[in-house]
């Protein structure tokens, strides 16, 4: 993995913070690159966990650690680490480096996010995204804590979530509900050693009591 010495190193000062970057590359338009929850610019070069080389070789490409993370500082109050906050960091950041021209944002995980947050609030300050593992946020929220996928957007809320294995993959192809209820109205059960996707359905009675009297088969 190579990795690229920055070229210039810097402190900006925010609300309640203070923000340490550095930049790599000599020419061309800018690049800003925001990190993940609880990693930083020296985590992500310690691990290997990207290699820059292509991107400096066209941009000049400026990595940053979020308020509290990394060398940047950072107060002990919960609302100084969401994402308004965190897009308006990056904002500033965007603003001090390149006042006058757009930029291009890549971001991972939480990274992602504020770069999403930053664009949402001011769309003209950015060329382009480049979103990596985005972090889960608005509506989908509750359902990715179930294992569910939400509905597409484009569905108006006429589709609903999907939850457990993904359409098509092994696990749900045997152990869906409609793989069930096919296996059991189709076909008589088979004896295997194989494990099967639970026990077969029960039998219904229309008369409980008719079928709480009759004999026991031995």
């Amino acid at each position: 993995m190579n990795v690229i010495a920055p070229s210039a190193a810097g402190l900006l000062e925010r609300p309640h913070a203070t923000l340490a970057f550095d930049t790599a590359g000599r020419t061309g338009p800018l690049a800003v690159h925001a990190h993940g929850s609880l990693s930083s610019r020296a985590h992500e070069q310690r691990a290997g966990l990207f290699d820059w080389t292509p991107l400096t070789a066209t941009h000049r490409l400026t990595r940053y650690d979020a308020r509290g993370h990394g060398r940047s500082t950072g107060r002990a109050v919960p609302a100084d680490y969401g994402y308004p906050a965190l897009a308006e960091d990056l904002l500033a950041l965007c603003d001090h480096l390149s006042p006058d021209e757009p930029v291009t944002a890549l971001g991972a995980s939480m990274g992602a996010a504020t770069v999403l947050w930053a664009a949402l609030a001011r769309p003209e300050r950015f060329s382009r995204l480049v979103l990596a593992i985005p972090a889960v946020a608005w509506e989908a929220r509750a359902p990715a804590a179930r294992g569910c996928a939400p509905p597409p957007p484009w569905s108006n809320g006429a589709a609903r979530a999907r939850c457990g294995p993904p359409r098509g993959s092994p696990a749900r192809r045997r152990c869906s509900p409609k793989s069930r209820s096919t296996r059991a109205s189709s076909t008589p059960p088979r004896s295997s050693s194989r494990p099967s996707c639970g026990p077969p359905p029960r039998p219904t009675c229309p008369r409980p009591t008719a079928c709480a009297s009759s004999p026991t088969p031995p």
